[in-house]
């Protein structure tokens, strides 16, 4: 039955892959249940409502994703919005707490809602230049490899430099360069599961060598939502955005929101093979998947959605459908009961981030693709793929991209090449970067 409803055979997959590729997909972005919290604490926020929030958006858009679109794509509270959310909107605004930030995050995800049911977005993927695409892939794969990078301290920060090279002798660096050795080993052997089996190795050898610990023990029960609109109610949301003028704070919410799940969502696919031609099938259940979620999480507690990146590591272990997706979310759901274990294996990062540096070289396939002899296609590309990794924001490597487009066209005489969504969101994407926060 499983495999005739997520299409296994058709997709070259199995139930035992998908199952492997789930693990290893919630695996390593699991720190969301930990990290989201602590960020909209900052806020205010209390950090039990954030906790169960997460996992409630989490749990919403990625089974979503899984049942009506059939992706091995994961969707929860995206990483940069969450800090927009609590130090932009919420931090310098002293006349704005949280109650009412999550009316405008609320407010936008009915917006997306709507947009996400006509033909725009979908229109949106189908207007992306084929380089462009590429480029996002290529610049995901680098930014993922760089988080996988930095959290484990292999790279750190330089006051001159920005980036250098870490303590080749910190017990964490040691730990994740032995993971990654490991999990590289069993990609040379061909061994199904490489990457799953690479992190429970690694993790093994954390435990056993006292980096692991789990001093709060591994289950706890879950604190459930006390109410259903942290923000009051509906009809109070969007009075709130016209009273204390959020038009910014929702079209930021809006406009990053879309293009961080777009454009990862067309890297995630394009990875896997699931794109056709310029085509991405299913795309507007897809792309309801994290506009619901981002709804339903801003009346529980918690900052927009996006699909993760992370779910490169999944289809990179095998994942082709949704079931890979089924299987993150009940985990999810596990998790709301597992809190001290998943806070135990999220909080070293040495045990996951040998996934991201792999999956990250993986995804550089793209890179083969580009029309590098021709400026204004590579360019933008090559801002795209630079930009991603150096500024931590996927949305704004794609701004940077849309804007130098057309711009490059036009300076070519091939201005008619460009699709007018490209026109208009180069438009829309510089209005933002120039005079709005982000």
């Amino acid at each position: 039955m499983l495999s005739s409803f997520f299409k296994l055979k058709e997709l070259g997959t199995t139930i035992k892959t998908e199952i492997l590729a789930g693990i290893t997909t919630f695996l390593t972005m699991v720190y969301i249940v930990i990290i989201n919290p602590i960020i909209l604490h900052s806020a205010g926020v209390p950090f039990d409502t954030v906790f169960i929030a997460t996992i409630i958006a989490t749990v919403v858009g990625t089974l979503w994703m899984a049942l009506m679109a059939n992706y091995p794509i994961a969707i929860a509270p995206g990483m940069g919005l969450n800090a927009y959310f609590a130090f932009s909107v919420v931090g310098n605004h002293p006349d704005i707490d949280y109650r009412i930030a999550f009316g405008a995050v609320f407010v936008a995800g009915i917006l997306f809602v709507i947009l996400s049911l006509t033909p725009f977005r979908e229109k949106l993927i189908e207007s992306i230049p084929a380089n462009l695409k590429h480029g996002i892939t290529a610049g995901i794969g680098l930014f993922i490899a760089f988080i996988g990078l930095r959290l484990t301290k292999i790279i750190v920060a330089h006051p001159d430099n920005l980036v250098t090279l870490g303590d080749m002798h910190s017990p964490t660096v040691l730990l994740a360069l032995g993971g990654l050795a490991i999990t590289l080993i069993l990609m040379g052997l061909n061994v199904n599961g490489a990457l799953f089996f690479g992190m429970i190795i690694t993790g093994g050898i954390a435990y056993f060598t006292g980096h692991l610990e789990f001093k709060e023990g591994f289950v706890s029960t879950p604190n459930l939502p006390s109410e259903l609109f942290i923000f009051g109610d509906p009809i109070t949301a969007f009075s709130d955005v016209f009273q204390y003028g959020l038009y910014a704070v929702v079209f930021s919410f809006l406009l990053v929101t879309i293009f961080d799940t777009t454009g990862t969502m067309v890297g995630v696919a394009e990875q896997a093979g699931l794109m056709k031609g310029n085509k991405m099938p299913r795309a507007r259940q897809a792309l309801l998947a994290d506009s619901v979620a981002t709804t339903v999480g801003a009346a529980f507690g918690t900052s927009p959605t996006s699909a993760y990146i992370e779910s490169s590591s999944g289809v990179a272990a095998g994942g082709r459908s949704g079931l890979t997706s089924v299987v993150v979310a009940i985990l999810f759901v596990a998790a709301a009961f597992f809190s001290p274990l998943v806070g135990a294996i999220s909080g070293l990062s040495a045990i996951t981030a040998p996934t991201l540096i792999i999956v990250g070289s993986l995804m550089l396939g793209s890179l083969s693709k580009i029309k590098w002899n021709e400026l204004d296609e590579a360019f933008p590309a090559f801002l795209i793929i630079l930009t991603m990794p150096l500024t931590s924001s996927i949305a704004t490597g794609i701004a940077l991209g849309f804007i130098s487009y057309p711009i490059l066209k036009i300076v070519k005489g091939k201005y008619r090449e460009v699709p007018f969504l490209v026109y208009l969101f180069a438009v829309l994407f510089f209005y933002q970067l120039a005079f709005l926060p982000h």
